[in-house]
């Protein structure tokens, strides 16, 4: 059955010299492959430059259910971006987010709720100038919501640590090594306190940044089991550090 659904670009790889397969997070599917036949041909309905990591699209896709493979008829930009394919700090970022959302979503099913934070979050990402370098970790920490591991709030009585484990604040140190230091974890408190489109209002400098990347990375870890390493990670904190 032919069908039009808006799709997050993940990832693609060659299947033969005209064809490849592209992995997307599709508004009515859920994460989806598909095999995009031809390309690099001048005709093609879809040319490869739309395939990089995060960018939307306008899809015409044949769904069968339970097949694994889908094929894709056409993708063109939703949204031409205007600042992401030419910042280098805003790439990186989009190049992890599209890794580990490669990890995260894998079910094949309609989440709108998902699918209207991710395309929003994207658009934020390009858009954003003022506390974009705290994009990353905001995303982070309210991608667990729609995930369903989001930590518990911070509570009125006092605390010191986040215990990665039971996603929760502590006022004793936990006897395991999976929390955030004192420093960490009240920066990390704040989060909960401003909207996603308020990143100028986040001051963290790029130890925090990088410590709270590192602790949130390992709570998707122990939260969602994912297997294997962020290629991409290490590259990132190149970049922005």
């Amino acid at each position: 059955m032919l069908t039009k659904t808006r799709g997050i670009f993940l990832h693609y790889i060659n299947y033969s010299d005209s064809s490849v397969i592209a992995r997307i997070y599709t508004e009515e599917y859920g994460q989806q492959s598909y095999i995009v036949s031809g390309v690099h041909s001048k005709k093609s309905n879809t040319r490869i430059n739309v395939f990089q990591p995060l960018f939307l699209l306008d899809l015409e896709v044949y769904h069968r259910d339970g097949r694994a493979v889908q094929r894709l008829k056409s993708a063109r930009l939703a949204v031409p971006f205007t600042k992401l394919p030419y910042d280098i700090a805003k790439s990186s970022q989009a190049i992890f987010l599209a890794e580990l959302l490669m990890k995260c979503l894998k079910e094949e099913e309609r989440n709108v709720e998902l699918f209207d934070f991710l395309f929003h979050a994207v658009c934020l990402l390009d858009l954003a100038e003022e506390g974009d370098n705290n994009f990353l970790i905001s995303f982070l920490f309210r991608l667990t919501r729609y995930l369903g591991v989001d930590p518990q709030s911070p509570p009125s009585i006092p605390f010191r640590y986040f215990d990665l484990i039971s996603a929760s604040f502590k006022q004793d140190e936990p006897v395991h090594s999976q929390f955030m230091d004192v420093e960490t974890t009240l920066k990390f408190a704040e989060l909960f306190e401003i909207e996603f489109s308020e990143l100028g209002k986040l001051r963290f400098n790029n130890r925090i940044r990088r410590n709270l990347l590192d602790h949130l990375v390992e709570y998707y870890k122990v939260h969602l089991d994912l297997s294997g390493d962020l290629k991409s990670l290490a590259v990132l904190k190149e970049v922005l550090s």
